[in-house]
């Protein structure tokens, strides 16, 4: 059933993205007297086709994507009583405008998405500290124990989510943040969390709290053993059903939680691990797997936390504004996210953040699978998320994108003349290689998450 959620969520999300995309090259076309012949959700072979009018809407077998059929003399014969509807007989300024109307409704479908979500509300933790590494980011801003952040950069932060969100920017530049930061009993406080000597590698391979110094209030649950899967290091290491973890490396352990930090903490490195047993200690030698699927290794075990029936009660924070006082926010986070992907694209392009942060369709069927499980308003900022990165992307210079065709058109706005159709073929064919090349990257990404 998961499976079949994360399929259906992620041709959803792609079929929505797609639709958008294209429709918005589809109405300025329109408008502007362009005639359409096709407007194709998908490729390949047709599973659904309804003509309406002059046009032909189909939905195709593959969703990776969809096109817009123009009235076009490059591509057919066209009639000299319809001419004036060809594309390429259109004006540049039309050209420019129908070409940058799909990118362009990827950013109007961000900001709808941003603002329905701000609408309906997010909810989530409260960012409240549990506790401080030693020397960390968070220390050196003046966090510690029991200290509630209340915003970031200015922004009021209503839960983690809010925290990490308004901190990216400052993460991808390597510069410093204002935090406000209330203690138990206290008064506010300012600080600065500083991000120059953390990479975004470091985050998008890791965990943000983990990087900044920070353990997240979380309600404690005994670290009692409640499964441990056969055959894994844990079961291995005799580790039992019923047993509790008290100690690690003579360090005591009481909550989940440190157990399992203890665990990651150390891949493929063998410690002692202190159990009760029908209340006699019992110290165990435990050596946990290589677990790859964040991104960078982490120990692993098989072995299942018992949850108890009536679990502790977590402060919960939610971010939710009236209609009208969403737009302001929407808008802010549509271009926060649009600047912070184009600089981390370039900072992607000169070698200071690694390729292995490009994600292809397995993970964002993955995302797409887990944010719809998180309810509605976590798949609509997913939604707002891809449709960012995707406007992006089709406004790159790459021959075969909607950026492609728009260097071609201020070539020609400079030069006052079209470019050949030769120098067009080879701009094909590069493109056609630059994108094979970024989706092969991405899937071998994907693949290495898996593995």
């Amino acid at each position: 059933m998961e499976l079949l959620q994360t399929l259906v969520s992620f041709v959803v999300a792609l079929g929505i993205l797609v639709t958008v995309h294209e429709f918005g090259h589809y109405w300025v076309a329109r408008r502007l007297g362009v005639k359409i012949l096709r407007f194709s959700i998908g490729f390949g072979k047709s599973i659904w086709t309804h003509k309406s009018g002059e046009t032909e809407f189909t939905v195709a077998l593959i969703p990776l994507g969809g096109y817009v059929k123009m009235l076009d003399e490059r591509e057919g014969d066209v009639a000299p009583d319809e001419q004036d509807r060809a594309f390429n007989r259109k004006p540049l300024a039309t050209r420019i405008a129908v070409v940058a109307a799909g990118p362009l409704a990827n950013f109007v479908l961000a900001f709808a998405a941003y603002w329905l979500t701000l609408v309906i509300g997010i909810t989530g933790p409260r960012p409240i500290v549990a506790s401080v590494t030693p020397d960390s980011i968070a220390e050196r801003a003046g966090l510690h124990r029991d200290t509630e952040i209340l915003s970031v950069a200015g922004l009021r932060t209503e839960t983690w989510d809010g925290v990490f969100r308004k901190s990216l920017e400052a993460i991808v530049d390597g510069t410093s943040i204002e935090v406000v930061f209330q203690p138990v009993g206290g008064g506010e406080r300012r600080g600065y969390l500083d991000f120059s000597a953390v990479s975004i590698d470091d985050i998008s391979e890791g965990d943000f709290l983990h990087e900044v110094g920070i353990a997240p209030k979380r309600p404690t649950i005994e670290p009692r053993i409640e499964r441990v899967i056969s055959g894994d290091p844990a079961a291995t290491a005799g580790i039992l059903a019923d047993d509790l973890v008290v100690r690690v490396d003579d360090v005591a352990i009481e909550s989940w939680t440190e157990f399992v930090n203890a665990v990651r903490a150390r891949p493929e490195e063998t410690f002692e691990v202190v159990v009760v047993r029908d209340g006699q200690e019992i110290n165990l030698a435990l050596k946990p797997a290589v677990d790859r699927s964040s991104g960078s290794p982490t120990g692993r075990i098989g072995a299942e936390v018992r949850v108890p029936a009536a679990m502790p009660p977590i402060p919960l924070g939610t971010e939710r504004y009236g209609p009208l006082d969403a737009i302001p926010g929407a808008l802010e986070r549509t271009w926060g996210m649009s600047v912070t992907t184009l600089k981390f694209l370039r900072k992607m392009v000169i070698g200071e953040a690694s390729v292995r942060n490009l994600s292809g369709p397995i993970s964002i069927a993955h995302y797409a699978g887990e944010s719809a499980r998180m309810g509605g308003a976590r798949f609509l900022e997913f939604l707002a998320l891809v449709s960012v990165s995707l406007g992006i992307l089709n406004l790159m210079p790459i021959p075969l994108l909607d950026g492609g065709h728009l260097l071609y058109y201020l070539i020609e706005f400079v030069t006052r003349r079209p470019v050949s159709e030769t120098v067009q073929l080879y701009g094909q064919q590069i493109g056609l290689v630059m994108l094979l090349s970024l989706m092969g990257i991405a899937v071998y990404n994907d693949i290495l998450r898996i593995l």
